[in-house]
């Protein structure tokens, strides 16, 4: 009898460990080690010991890993400096087998990034070619040393999003309703990933939209991931075991593993490093760049690596004036003047024909975007106009009164 009850106390404590909720968990997953201290500027934490460690270390797991992840922040310079030291590291270890993937750019822009590589563009005729400032909209300042790093050691850069008139489509036709020829543009894509979802519903949950516009935004995000995914898998598949990537895209399409990362795994098995930021420092003026989200609670680490930083401003972000422009015969129309702006404080006017930016004839706005940005705060430029149909001279002071 003694045996029996025995038994009976044992079963009943299997089924009693088995049925506890799966949300229990020892500890936090997403940190199971908890630093013995709070983590400062310059830090380095390796999430999965919870172990802070210097540079050095996490770069020597960046040399023995096939494909490395970083999830930038796209404004911040120093998350582009992170991934100008681990490209370099990269190359210094494995010269000729390395290779930049970047989720800025598409397939159809592959040849202008070959043609960067091999010098055969200055970098403003790149910019125009890429159509720099309309597909991205990021100052490529944040982005020039690690293009002109790989053009200087002939580093291949791989394009890995998917074209804009595709996600445009996607973002408002359910896959089912697309017509047959864009349905043949996607990729093998794994639909309803719980974690992925969470993460849209939370982005979206501080505004309000319809199912329907949560749907959309549901499938392009499922698109770029499995885009970039399938691009990286192709690319890999050419290249021998020991080629090395780095991949830089958001955080959204690094962290914690479900966006590209794993979606590349389910393709080709390849080892992976997920590499992350978090800006500890974010001055007032930046506050507005954070979102109102609130975060799911995962039961994964978000990276290997998580660096913290402050969250920095570019050097030299070039100048604006404030104006929006048009095209117009013989140069750039000037439709609006921002109040408080430059181009206010300095005399511009709605009307305004602009010519010329000191020698550079302005015949779309690019030119004269492209010029500006070459500029600092404080810089005077001399602008030739038409005003009331007469031509003038106007030399623009770009320092910015309070």
């Amino acid at each position: 009898m003694k045996i029996i009850h025995l038994l009976f106390l044992l079963v009943m404590m299997m089924t009693l460990v088995g049925c506890q909720p799966a949300s229990k968990y020892l500890g936090n997953p997403e940190l199971p080690y908890p630093p013995d201290r709070e983590p400062i500027i310059g830090d380095i934490l390796h999430l999965p010991t919870g172990i802070y460690v210097d540079q050095q270390v996490m770069l020597e797991h960046v040399n023995r890993t096939q494909v490395v992840f970083v999830g930038e922040t796209h404004d911040n310079p120093a998350s582009h400096r992170l991934q100008g030291e681990i490209l370099q590291t990269l190359q210094q270890h494995n010269p000729g087998k390395v290779t930049l993937a970047m989720e800025m750019f598409t397939p159809s822009q592959q040849p202008v990034l070959d043609l960067w590589i091999e010098g055969k563009l200055p970098e403003k005729e790149f910019l125009q070619q890429v159509d720099w400032y309309h597909t991205w909209q990021m100052n490529f300042a944040f982005y020039r040393p690690l293009l002109n790093y790989c053009r200087e050691h002939k580093i291949p850069l791989l394009a890995l999003n998917a074209e804009k008139t595709l996600k445009r489509k996607v973002a408002q036709t359910p896959l089912a309703e697309l017509a047959e020829e864009d349905r043949q543009l996607l990729p093998d894509m794994s639909h309803h990933d719980p974690y992925q979802e969470a993460m849209v519903q939370a982005f979206f949950s501080d505004h309000k939209m319809g199912q329907t516009t949560l749907d959309g935004f549901q499938r392009v995000q499922t698109l770029w991931d499995e885009t970039m995914a399938q691009n990286l898998a192709n690319y890999l598949n050419n290249q021998g075991k020991d080629h090395q990537v780095l991949v830089i895209a958001g955080g959204n399409h690094v962290r914690y593993g479900f966006g590209i990362p794993r979606r590349l795994f389910r393709r080709i098995p390849v080892s992976y490093l997920l590499i992350g930021s978090e800006e500890l420092d974010i001055p007032e003026d930046k506050q507005d760049r954070l979102m109102n989200v609130i975060k799911p609670n995962y039961p994964m680490r978000p990276y290997d690596f998580l660096t913290f930083t402050k969250y920095e401003d570019l050097p030299n972000p070039g100048v604006k004036l404030g104006i929006m422009l048009d095209k117009t015969d013989g140069g750039l129309i000037v439709k609006g003047v921002i109040p408080g702006s430059i181009a206010e404080q300095q005399g511009l006017q709605e009307g305004d024909i602009l010519t010329q930016i000191e020698d550079q004839i302005l015949t779309k706005p690019f030119d004269l975007i492209y010029e500006l940005q070459q500029k600092k705060a404080g810089d005077k430029i001399e602008l030739t106009l038409i005003r009331n149909e007469q031509v003038m001279t106007k030399i623009v002071d770009t320092a910015v009164k309070e």
